[in-house]
């Protein structure tokens, strides 16, 4: 039956979401338009095909034990030299999403990976493109600040053509029993005005 390549990850709602992607893209990222805007809580992470119900039921478990909490984007950092990675910084939700990822990857659990990194929340804007292109995206960003409750997380399953496309949601305190909400609108509330 194969294997899929599945992520997990908490949406950047619009307006953002669609600015910083259109700047990720002017910057010279070509993944830019194949990956939705995100935080993410699990990478690219391969498994079986037979296996995606039972991550899918356990998703839906952590996420029924969820809360909605604030997030907060301001200004902007890299990872270079380790990572050739500018990012947008998670300045309140950290701890939440720390915590949530912990959990998504659970050892007893059918996501369970090791990381290539610590994880460190962020929302990335300019991923492998030139040295220069990456400064120039952590200089046009570093005023950028966004503010939203999030709400829930979603599952995406990566196509063959490398585009990351939404296979389920999963609001917070759903309800552990089903299998998150296939393909729907965006979790998180309306984005609260930048602060």
């Amino acid at each position: 039956m194969g294997t899929v390549t599945l992520g997990v990850s908490i949406s950047v709602p619009e307006p953002y979401g669609s600015f910083l992607q259109e700047r990720r893209a002017g910057f010279g990222d070509p993944a830019a338009h194949g990956i939705p805007t995100h935080v993410t809580l699990l990478p690219p992470t391969e498994v079986e095909a037979a296996r995606v119900p039972a991550v899918e039921s356990y998703l839906a478990t952590v996420a029924a034990a969820g809360r909605p909490f604030l997030m907060r984007l301001r200004g902007t950092d890299t990872f270079r030299p380790l990572s050739p990675v500018v990012y947008v910084r998670v300045v309140e939700g950290a701890e939440e999403c720390t915590a949530l990822q912990a959990r998504v990857r659970e050892a007893s659990g059918p996501c369970a990976r090791e990381l290539q990194f610590p994880y460190h929340p962020h929302v990335t804007v300019a991923h492998g493109i030139s040295e220069e292109a990456m400064d120039r995206a952590q200089r046009e960003l570093r005023d950028f600040e966004a503010a939203w409750t999030i709400g829930g997380f979603a599952l995406y399953e990566q196509g063959a053509d490398g585009v990351w496309r939404l296979d389920r949601e999963y609001p917070f305190g759903a309800g552990g029993g089903a299998a998150g909400v296939p393909r729907q609108t965006n979790l998180a509330r309306p984005p609260a005005p930048s602060v």
